[in-house]
């Protein structure tokens, strides 16, 4: 699912064709499911009791890319990022460009014997970069506003680890559809709404809208964190194989977060506490401030290489998090205590 999934283009704003894919895996484990006006994927599981509780369960399924600005003579073409992107590392990447019909390109870089003396220390701004795209009717083909993706594919990388595009956030989409598989036989004292949310990598519209439609009464959002590499900061990162991380933070409710934590430890679910000082990053932060305020709780995939094409899970991890939700939606009876 993992890998159909990633292979769905979704630059943030043009989340279409990930959206399509997102909702046939999501459909059998749903009394309803459709995309809304925003773009998001909205599916519904009713407990079908009276005054039943809602909890919302939200992964964004927008992914980091780029946006046509200008096309030049010689098929080349200027760009801008969409999300969050380091230009450091875009030098000599693949590329594909969203046309009706799909095309491909490279972003340029100067062969190192062409550089002039000090510069191949220096960094290149993105706005001085160009794709190649080798058509010398670039203009005619590809209009401004094109949205563009990195070009690598989703694969494993050894067992158990898939690597590649787009991981941030699908791989929580899918933890998500896989708890719904879960409890799918489940008779449940909560209603389930699940969002694949779009904007995420902007301004979380796409949560914030379908929070305030369905004004849930509690929500969980699933995303990811940095797990631990050689180069990383010990104090921000966080074990590749340690299991789901449970977020706590000024914004998330204590009540609610310390029942996933109790339900982890009684299933012997591998989990790590992920402090937050402030703002999550995630759309955990804009959800619980729709309408009247929504008591949230924050789960995340330990994952390397944010925003890159080579972005890394284990998915153990992913196991993990599917696994604590299933668990907890068990047993939830639409009552959390306050601490």
């Amino acid at each position: 699912m993992l890998i159909q999934l990633c292979s769905a283009d979704g630059v943030t704003g043009f989340e279409g064709h990930a959206a399509e894919v997102a909702k046939k895996l999501l459909t059998p484990y749903c009394d309803l499911v459709e995309i809304d006006p925003c773009g998001n994927v909205l599916g519904w599981k009713s407990c079908g009791k009276p005054h039943a509780k809602t909890i919302l369960l939200d992964a964004h399924l927008d992914q980091i890319g780029f946006m046509v600005t200008d096309v030049l003579d010689g098929g080349f073409l200027r760009f801008t990022q969409v999300g969050g992107i380091d230009p450091r590392m875009l030098l000599g990447a693949e590329v594909t460009i969203l046309t009706e019909q799909t095309r491909y390109g490279v972003i340029a870089c100067t062969p190192p014997h062409l550089l002039a003396a000090g510069e191949q220390d220096k960094a290149v701004p993105m706005h001085e970069m160009l794709i190649d795209t080798g058509l010398l009717d670039a203009r005619s083909v590809i209009p401004i506003g094109t949205p563009i993706v990195f070009a690598q594919p989703p694969y494993e990388l050894a067992k158990g680890q898939i690597t590649g595009k787009c991981l941030d956030d699908r791989a929580g989409f899918i933890a998500i559809v896989e708890a719904m598989r879960k409890l799918q036989d489940t008779e449940l004292d909560v209603d389930i709404v699940v969002c694949g949310s779009v904007h995420e990598e902007t301004d979380s519209l796409g949560a914030l809208t379908a929070s305030f439609r369905e004004m849930p009464d509690y929500g969980i959002a699933v995303d990811v964190s940095h797990a631990k590499t050689p180069d990383s900061g010990s104090d921000e990162a966080f074990t590749f194989g340690g299991g789901v991380l449970v977020g706590m933070g000024p914004n998330l409710h204590r009540g609610l977060t310390n029942q996933l934590l109790r339900v982890a430890r009684a299933e012997e679910i591998p989990y790590q506490i992920e402090v937050m000082e402030g703002n999550t990053g995630t759309n955990a932060w804009d959800m619980q401030v729709v309408r009247s305020g929504i008591a949230m709780g924050l789960l995340s995939i330990p994952l390397k290489y944010m925003h890159t094409p080579i972005e890394t899970i284990q998915l153990s991890d992913v196991e993990a998090v599917s696994d604590l939700m299933a668990a907890f939606l068990k047993e939830f009876h639409g009552e959390v205590a306050r601490k």
